[in-house]
């Protein structure tokens, strides 16, 4: 890197990009932006460069936006889970419908994008009610990493989570620390119907099983398995979901404790859930019982390795529905569904470029984007929950 760029230099913020930075130009190269907000005029500092791309941190803010509002958490700029303070909600939903159609175009390829919203959150703060607490020894802090780092920014309270996990995490720092496990690094949370369950058990702190209702069904399980952030929004989402879905055969690939799987058993003849997580698959059958729904069988095995040795034994196939982390779906899990030619997918992903990603394939596969929704589960954050329809584009088998 030259001297030249080392230098601060101004910059004014076109938009905001997948990944939630603020787009520049400046000194003949693209610029991204850590934390701003679009139309903001900035004085930044070059954290480093990648190629004809600079990335740059805030000095100093010359003119803000319009948009651009005061971070209300102590943290904010340090800690790394929240990076849309400084944007006015609105601005929030603005931004990651923009992410959603960047990724849509840009990646997967997409000439025409069904029309979408992004559905709010109820509330905007105190809204999660799932979390992960890092933990350093060494340095006695407890709370989330920094941005881009392993260092654990200290937090004593986090506004965006549920007032049960607040009170939690003030419960967990008053432990001492000789009461903590030492192998522990992190603890996950989660909470419903003003109880907690912690992963690992310790002091007095349980990993016990709790209950949750979302519309008609309910939903049993703890902190050693996935259960969705925002709780306020999934009856929303399984209605966008499942809407006009139904048939002899589903497939639930990744299902947890069964979100999906039990409306799915009430639409469908026969449904296979998949899921690699043996406590989340203990809680899906569980449910399931619980809800007198027998016509669902529930598989623990990874989901790569069911659509490699099983998916072809299915028959024919009505519905699919995926719900993958993060990094989406495996190669061999969008062949296999290629392969077995649903007559409906319903893709649920908490990260527009990864769902591009994947979308490209099954769009290359002989099949079309029929409908989007978008849901704000994640306030504060650039994530967002995207549901993808798709069809194949004939429906001969």
């Amino acid at each position: 890197m030259t001297s030249e760029v080392t230098q601060t230099f101004e910059v004014e913020i076109e938009r905001i990009l997948p990944g939630g930075v603020g787009l520049a130009h400046a000194l003949g190269k693209t610029v991204f932006v850590w934390l701003a907000a679009p139309g903001d005029r900035l004085r930044v500092a070059v954290e480093r460069q990648q190629g004809n791309v600079l990335f740059a941190n805030i000095k100093e803010i010359l003119s803000p936006s319009p948009v651009r509002v005061e971070a209300p958490c102590p943290y904010f700029g340090r800690c790394g889970g929240c990076d849309f303070q400084q944007l006015t909600y609105d601005a929030q939903l603005a931004a990651k419908a923009e992410m959603i159609r960047d990724c849509l175009q840009r990646i997967a390829r997409l000439e025409v994008i069904p029309e979408f919203v992004v559905h709010p959150s109820p509330a905007v703060w105190g809204y999660r009610a799932r979390a992960t607490w890092q933990f350093d020894r060494q340095e006695k802090t407890i709370g989330y990493y920094e941005r881009a780092s392993r260092r654990v920014c200290d937090v004593v309270e986090c506004a965006v989570l549920v007032p049960e996990l607040r009170e939690a995490l003030r419960r967990v720092r008053s432990v001492p620390w000789a009461e903590f496990p030492e192998t522990m690094k992190h603890l996950e949370v989660v909470a419903a119907n003003n109880e907690v369950s912690f992963a690992p058990e310790f002091d007095n702190c349980e990993t016990r099983e709790l209950s949750l209702s979302v519309g008609d069904e309910t939903y049993a399980f703890n902190a050693e398995a996935f259960f969705q952030v925002n709780q306020e929004l999934l009856e929303a989402i399984l209605a966008s979901a499942f809407r006009d879905a139904d048939g002899q055969t589903a497939i639930d690939l990744y299902c947890g404790v069964g979100l999906f799987t039990l409306p799915l058993a009430r639409r469908f003849q026969r449904v296979i859930a998949v899921e690699a997580n043996p406590t989340a698959t203990r809680f899906a059958r569980r449910n399931l019982q619980r809800a007198q729904l027998s016509n669902a069988s529930v598989v623990t095995t990874s989901v790569s390795e069911w659509i490699r040795h099983h998916i072809a034994g299915v028959g024919p196939i009505d519905y699919v529905l995926l719900d993958p982390p993060r990094a989406g779906a495996e190669s061999v899990v969008i062949k296999g569904i290629l392969d077995a030619r649903p007559k409906l997918i319903s893709y649920i992903s908490c990260d527009p470029a990864t769902l591009a990603r994947d979308l490209k394939k099954l769009v290359e596969g002989g099949y079309h984007l029929e409908s989007l929704a978008a849901f704000d589960m994640f306030p504060q954050t650039h994530h967002v929950e995207t549901i993808a329809r798709l069809r194949p584009n004939s429906l001969e088998h």
